[in-house]
């Protein structure tokens, strides 16, 4: 990113520089997966869809970002330490390796080895499991590489990353244009969730992206960098990582509206079709041919792996800081394990699986993101972002409960329950509510 800044100031071009930096830190491979599916299904009601998947998929990510950079790098600040780790801990355990760290692994297989494999169904069985043979060996060497690249990082990996990230962009902005001026069929008419409730279910499904919560993570990060860089004042470091957030967010924009219209004109090219995966990969096919397919095989699984090794690498620093008596290579092999045990689940179960989870923790997050905008207006900023966000955390497990499959049905008079959203009200009246409680007086201060 150049040269160490004087006076706070950057240059455009490391500015920009930093922008396709935060692009590429949210464009993991597995966020190409959900808008061609959710495109699909959503068919003539493809527009509110987009809307409310770009709601939760780019607007607060880039809001996150901005709170973070608010804050000062310390969004949890307010919150006491136990409850500050336990909300760190489970982001690190959601990104790593209980669900996007494996889906790496999974979105790989699916797109860079499925479609060259005659047999990529046949199933072992090892004990009472039965697996897919192909998979499993996928993954486990897929999850040794990356575990190998994480004990012994080097420059090897930045150099693919900067070569990766411009060639990725290259094709997905061919893709958008071909998408774009041939589509391969008329859009079709909506199906399940989306027929009557495509805004919601549209801002549901972004919540897969897991983009918010990682924003946290990622805005702490680019700060740190920013510091490195020579910018050291509040306000530069608010100022430039903006700057950064608007070029990630207006790509991930241009990315994911592409790939939700190629979705909704798929046809017969979706047939049969049970993840975006899939339906990347036939698009390709379709479209480009056996070099197209060999080509998008090639940059995703190199993608994959290079978000997997950043992934591992950050949750093991984590872990060893938080825990230092246990050594960052053995974090590493232990994360690596896990998550080749967990990325045979299959990539349509995992993200089955991760929905009740993320219907949980992401209302916590969002209230996170909004209540940092409001601190300085709080008179009890510390209660109110307690209060807040226990209200979030509450109504945010029932709602996971209820993508789990358990009857909820005693919340059904709340407005949104039955679209999975029914933290929002209150979250919202306990965020008005605590503009009004007034200060401690001197008397209850001392006490």
């Amino acid at each position: 990113m150049g040269r160490l800044v004087q006076n706070n100031n950057m240059s455009i071009g490391d500015t920009l520089g930093l922008g396709f930096m935060t692009f590429a830190f949210f464009l993991g491979a597995g966020n190409l997966i959900f808008p061609p599916f959710a495109g699909m299904l959503a068919g003539e009601n493809m527009t509110l869809a987009m809307i409310g998947f770009l709601v939760t998929a780019v607007g607060l990510p880039l809001a996150g970002l901005i709170a973070v950079a608010k804050a000062n790098g310390k969004v949890m600040a307010m919150l006491p330490a136990f409850a500050a780790t336990a909300l760190a801990v489970s982001i690190y355990i959601i990104i790593g390796p209980a669900f996007a760290a494996p889906r790496t692994g999974l979105v790989a297989f699916e797109i860079g080895a499925r479609p060259f494999l005659d047999n990529a169904d046949a199933m072992i069985q090892i004990g009472a499991l039965t697996l897919n043979k192909a998979q499993l060996l996928y993954t486990v060497a897929f999850f040794v590489i990356a575990m190998v690249l994480s004990l012994y990082p080097g420059k090897l990996l930045d150099s693919v990353g900067k070569v990766l990230t411009p060639i990725l962009i290259f094709l997905l902005v061919g893709l958008a244009f071909s998408v774009i001026a041939t589509p391969s069929a008329a859009i079709g008419a909506a199906t399940g969730d989306y027929i009557d409730s495509p805004l919601s279910k549209g801002i549901l499904e972004g919540y897969n992206t897991m983009d918010t919560l990682a924003s946290v993570i990622f805005g702490m990060l680019i700060i740190d960098i920013l510091r490195k860089k020579g910018v050291t004042e509040s306000k530069a470091q608010t100022r430039y990582l903006v700057r950064a957030a608007i070029i990630a967010a207006s790509g991930l924009a241009f990315v994911y509206i592409s790939l939700f219209y190629l979705g909704a004109t798929a046809g017969d090219i979706a047939k049969g079709a049970e993840n975006g995966g899939q339906i990347l990969t036939n698009y390709v096919t379709h479209e480009f041919g056996t070099m197209g397919t060999v080509l998008l095989a090639a940059v995703v699984s190199i993608a994959c792996l290079t978000t997997a090794v950043g992934l591992i690498t950050a949750c093991s620093e984590y872990f060893n800081e938080l825990m230092p008596k246990v050594s960052y290579k053995a974090f590493v092999i232990f994360f690596s394990v896990v998550c080749a045990t967990v990325a045979n689940v299959g990539l349509t179960q995992l993200i089955n699986i991760s929905i009740p989870v993320l219907m949980t923790i992401y209302p916590v997050a969002i209230a996170l993101v909004a209540i940092t905008f409001l601190t300085e207006r709080f008179a009890r900023p510390e209660f109110s972002h307690r209060l807040v966000l226990s209200v979030a955390l509450f109504f945010g497990i029932f709602d996971g409960l209820k993508a789990a499959g358990m009857n909820t049905d005693f919340l059904s008079f709340m407005p949104l329950h039955s679209e999975g959203m029914a933290w929002l009200l209150p979250v919202g009246i306990a965020m008005v509510a605590c503009l009004f409680v007034p200060a401690k007086n001197a008397t209850a201060a001392t006490s």
